[in-house]
């Protein structure tokens, strides 16, 4: 016996990311509900490559009774509208927006790092998925925190385009097409011209001059590892389309050589270690595309402190960094507390 699994958002780019590797990992699903604002009502969107099609209903109508599993990508004016009612109907909410990840009483989770956490999701049935840049940096830390006690984490990351959805995507596409033909280069998703360039500024400017998506993964890389870490993070917008990549500094309690690290990494969960110290021996983001796996290259001793290493961190922003993380929360949710007979 299977699931009765909706997907909210199916037709952005993460709700078809999220029908794609519901099917790719054969997840057991009886019924699979596209759902989507009005403007899409009647679409079809294929299940993955399985050949069937799903006609798209209107979130506004429809009855979460009966449902097991909503996976939420649709943002966070329609998780705060939609999510508790679905959670009150008894179908479990697992959330991709930002909009639940610091509530005291939503989970966040990240399965390879904090899985028994999602114990708490019966205080609201509500799940919420992290950062995409915090979900492939912690998978990365959880093996070396949990070897030499991370003290503090300096990141620097190189977001692509689609973390800001389609919109980025096509204003990428645009703007370079416009640049080899002589036309101009307009921004209107972006603050500045993407095409060629890059951005330091990604969400909303906050008080401390820090942005809203540099504060994201502070706060919930202490959620998910542990208050006592230290986080500064300078996230940048870069003229790729699919792959967030990372540059991270981590200064440890205890002494961690680079080659225990790289040995911790081959073995951990989630994370495929590629770093030969030669021409091509690394991970860029046009490889990662499709794959789920936290990918990490460049481990070196940082000698500017006591105890500390660099590392290079490569993932596919709309897999692991949404709905790959999505789906492994649902199977770690029907594993442990959602069995089927």
């Amino acid at each position: 016996m299977g699931y009765r699994v909706v997907v909210v958002g199916a037709t952005g780019n993460v709700g078809r990311e999220m029908l794609n590797v519901l099917a790719e990992r054969e997840f057991p699903c009886d019924e699979v509900a596209a759902l989507a604002s009005s403007r899409s009502t009647g679409d079809e969107i294929e299940f993955g490559e399985t050949g069937r099609m799903l006609k798209v209903k209107n979130i506004e109508h429809f009855d979460f009774a009966g449902w097991d599993i909503a996976l939420f990508a649709a943002g966070s004016d329609v998780a705060k509208a939609y999510a508790p009612k679905a959670g009150a109907a008894g179908c479990v909410v697992i959330d991709n927006s930002s909009y639940y990840r610091m509530d005291p009483d939503v989970p966040l989770i990240v399965p390879e790092v904090n899985p028994d956490a999602i114990a708490g999701y019966t205080a609201r049935n509500i799940i919420a998925n992290p950062n995409c840049s915090t979900a492939q940096m912690v998978v990365a830390l959880k093996p070396l925190h949990d070897a030499a006690r991370i003290k503090r984490v300096v990141v620097s990351t190189y977001q692509s385009v689609s973390g800001a959805g389609k919109q980025g995507m096509d204003e990428l596409f645009e703007q370079s097409r416009n640049i080899f033909v002589g036309d101009p280069a307009v921004p209107a998703k972006f603050t500045k011209q993407i095409a060629f360039n890059v951005i330091p500024h990604i969400d909303s400017f906050l008080d401390d001059g820090s942005t809203k998506e540099e504060w994201k993964m502070v706060v919930e890389t202490k959620k998910i590892m542990g208050a006592s870490i230290k986080v500064t993070a300078t996230c940048v917008r870069v003229p790729v389309f699919v792959g967030h990549s990372e540059s991270i500094n981590i200064e440890f309690e205890n002494e961690l050589p680079a080659a225990e690290a790289q040995r911790l990494l081959r073995d951990a969960p989630g994370v495929m270690l590629i770093d030969k110290r030669e021409d091509g021996g690394y991970i860029t983001p046009v490889e990662c595309v499709g794959d789920g796996a936290t990918y990490v290259s460049r481990v070196r001793e940082d000698p500017t402190v006591e105890n500390g290493l660099s590392l290079w961190c490569v993932s596919d922003n709309l897999r692991k960094g949404a709905a790959l993380n999505a789906v492994q929360i649902a199977e770690l949710l029907g594993r442990r507390h959602l069995q089927k007979g």
